[in-house]
């Protein structure tokens, strides 16, 4: 998606914020294209991509720090119409001249917004107050010359400014959570009304950009791809697919720690559509032994993400031509994994496909759908024809069940979290509540509880169940399953699988916790 494009581009630039990518989700939400670049690229650059809008995103830092990111006072004479978020409209108002200081009391969550200028940005506004998620510190102390007060909280007296003849407006909120509730409708109106832009992107354009870009890259050479059955591999195989056609070989490979069934129905269902360019292989034994006496969850993860690769490298080697390894890779993996687009984000853990992968590896990488989130792979599938079975499939970790074990992966304890993820997927499915979420699924804890079964003592593991809703996998929050669908899943759980007698329930949100346990 970094190709050259003929649509308007939104770029974003990234000082550091885990949201870019959803300010980036949210802004094709409205058909316009956008790209995240770090905010160093420099003014050069930025006069060369010609964006028709820019947004500054949040970050974790404050702009009186020594090396805080900043840019040059010179890019607010570009006349670029810009939205600057959080840090961003701090970090403006420092560089021309205003203040910004520690808050007397800090805004995290929650807040009631008075508007006092509705302007372009908060023309529609349903009504004066709203409420919109603060995340800072820091505060407005004094506004630079030039800008004026849109809204504020109680406890930010600018909490919204402009500068019309600037072209720049800014935000002490985050628009881009869905915690703000009329969110959608600032974004839309800065994109629409103040920078003026028409909305000519769409996921049809993305496929056709997307084959284009493959074909020129890839040319006569080869490529394997990952499947593992998921949404996110299925439809990375069908745009790389009808951009290469033959020239695609799709790998599936048995780690070892794949749900139920999950190696017989991948090559029953792809082996149609691919037939002899579909490679299952067997590789269990080996991901198990290497997994034996390893309980951190980073080193799970590089292991699994260490053995994948060797184990296409070796299958790669059978293939003549082969240059590249595709993968379904999404953008959150990406921006929990590494500090993407070399700006200065966080590293939340490493995923076994992004911060797994070895520094050398004998293939180039393919990522088509690196840039997406799931929501919008899952409307690029149906596009691309892919069967709703596939399309609405739950996420599934790239390490499989791994880092739903917490403690040593073994092929028994493999064996019984296989056992009662059946089961809760099954009854999720009955009861209607399978397609209504997010992700549901189970998590072996490494505790044994004392329980009695038969008027017997036993002591045999714990198990979690997990069931989260989201939007996009950035943010998430519990659910509230009906009491006799959790005692259903419980009790199935207790009576069919061996070596289980407690089943507890998860009700942590995304953030504090991540949605996977490891």
């Amino acid at each position: 998606m970094a190709r050259k494009t003929d649509h308007q581009l939104v770029l974003i630039l990234d000082f550091g914020s885990q949201y870019a990518q959803l300010i980036a989700r949210r802004v094709r939400e409205f058909n316009c294209y956008s790209q995240i670049r770090p905010y160093t690229i420099g003014l050069d650059e930025i006069r060369r991509l010609a964006p028709a809008a820019v947004i500054f995103t949040g970050g974790p830092r404050s702009v009186y720090d020594r090396g805080a990111p900043l840019l040059p006072r010179e890019y607010f004479d570009l006349g670029i119409p810009t939205l600057g978020i959080c840090y961003g409209v701090q970090m403006a108002t420092h560089v021309l001249g205003g203040r910004v200081e520690k808050a007397r009391a800090r805004e995290f969550g929650r807040t009631e917004l008075k508007v006092k200028a509705a302007g372009c940005l908060f023309d529609g506004l349903r009504k004066r107050n709203t409420v919109v998620w603060m995340s800072h510190g820091d505060r407005l102390e004094r506004l630079p010359k030039g800008f004026r007060v849109l809204a504020q909280t109680k406890d930010a007296p600018a909490a919204a400014v402009a500068d019309e003849q600037r072209r720049f407006w800014g935000v002490q909120f985050h628009p881009e959570v869905s915690h703000t509730e009329q969110g959608r409708l600032f974004l839309r109106n800065f994109l629409k009304k103040c920078a003026g832009l028409k909305g000519d992107w769409t996921v049809k354009s993305f496929i056709e950009e997307s084959v284009a870009g493959i074909r020129e890259r890839v040319g006569s050479h080869r490529v394997v791809l990952g499947l593992s059955g998921g949404v996110d591999s299925a439809v990375a195989a069908l745009l790389i697919h009808r951009a290469i056609g033959a020239q695609l070989e799709c790998i599936f490979v048995d780690n070892g720690v794949l749900r139920r069934d999950e190696f017989k129905r991948v090559k029953d269902t792809f082996g149609k559509d691919f037939g002899p360019h579909l490679h299952a292989i067997d590789a269990a034994d080996r991901f198990l032994k290497e997994l034996a006496g390893v309980t951190d969850p980073e080193k799970k993860r590089k292991v699994i993400g260490r053995v994948f690769v060797e184990v296409f490298e070796e299958e790669a080697r059978k293939l003549k031509g082969v240059k590249f390894l595709a993968q379904g890779t999404l953008y959150p993996d990406v921006i929990e994994s590494v500090a993407a687009h070399g700006g200065p984000t966080a590293v939340i853990k490493s995923h076994h496909n992004v911060g797994g992968l070895p520094a050398r590896m004998g293939l180039e990488l393919l990522e088509p759908l690196r840039l997406l989130f799931k929501d919008e792979v899952r409307v690029l599938g149906r596009e691309l024809g892919l069967p709703d079975g596939i399309v609405n499939r739950q996420p599934f970790p790239g390490p499989g069940l791994a880092v739903r074990i917490l403690g040593e992966v073994t092929r028994e304890r493999a064996d019984v979290l296989r056992a009662a993820d059946w089961i809760v997927v099954e009854e999720m499915k009955k009861s209607g509540w399978y397609d209504k979420l997010w992700q549901t699924f189970a998590v072996l804890l490494p505790v044994k509880t004392v329980g009695v079964m038969g008027d017997e003592r036993t002591y045999e593991n714990a198990l979690v169940l997990r069931c989260v809703d989201s939007a996009d996998g950035m943010t998430a929050d519990w659910v509230r399953l009906p009491y006799e669908l959790l005692a259903t899943i419980s009790n199935r759980i207790i009576n069919e699988v061996r070596g289980v007698n407690r089943v507890v329930y998860d009700l942590t949100s995304k953030p504090p916790g991540t949605i996977e346990w490891e």
